[in-house]
């Protein structure tokens, strides 16, 4: 994980440092689930803003729920995930077709076989 990143996430409100006495970042365990479940966020296409409002809501490490959750944020992260299923239908769509290229194509180099 880069510096930058990190100090991204921080300004974004994502991610929460500490500092030394002499100002230097010191980030908890905690913090390598965080940038985890950041990065798996931004993967998905959230944007900083959304992820900013999902985080808190989500389980914390030892397994406890989060109270914070609004029914318009749920409603929210369900039209995301339909957004992202119709990504990977539209993915698998486009890989059948290169499967179907890929074996025309590959028919076609193959030498006949002569029998003699």
């Amino acid at each position: 994980m880069s510096e930058r990143s990190l100090r991204y996430y921080e300004t974004q409100g994502l991610l929460r440092v500490e500092r030394t006495p002499s100002g230097h970042r010191v980030y908890g365990d905690w913090a390598v689930d965080r940038v985890i479940r950041i990065q798996a966020l931004y993967a998905a296409g959230l944007n900083s803003k959304k992820i900013a409002l999902l985080l808190p809501c989500m389980r914390d490490t030892d397994g406890a729920p989060s109270e914070i959750a609004t029914p318009q944020l749920v409603t929210e992260l369900a039209t995301e995930r339909d957004r992202i299923n119709r990504m990977i239908t539209d993915l698998i769509r486009s890989r059948d077709v290169l499967d179907e290229v890929i074996d025309t194509a590959s028919d076609r180099l193959r030498p006949a076989l002569v029998e003699p």
